[in-house]
């Protein structure tokens, strides 16, 4: 019965592990893309959408750095 209980609640914490780091990346993207268009604007409109997207960049890109880690190691143990 422990067990069970134990295996059911490991992969359904997997499961929304899975999810979170998906829509983590497909932020990162989003923010990435969007801030390349702002960039290729002259107005200062664009400008500032692109500095105010820079906010939102770094912190995707060190969650993005640690899933890649954790992949990684999951793969080597």
């Amino acid at each position: 019965m422990i067990t069970t209980v134990t295996t059911v609640t490991t992969v359904a914490a997997m499961g929304l592990t899975a999810a979170i780091s998906i829509a983590a990346i497909i932020g990162l993207i989003f923010f990435l893309a969007t801030k390349e268009l702002a960039n290729a604007g002259r107005s200062g409109t664009s400008l500032r959408v692109a500095r105010f997207l820079s906010i939102g960049i770094l912190p995707l890109v060190m969650a993005f750095a640690i899933i890649l880690v954790v992949k990684i190691v999951e793969i080597i143990a």
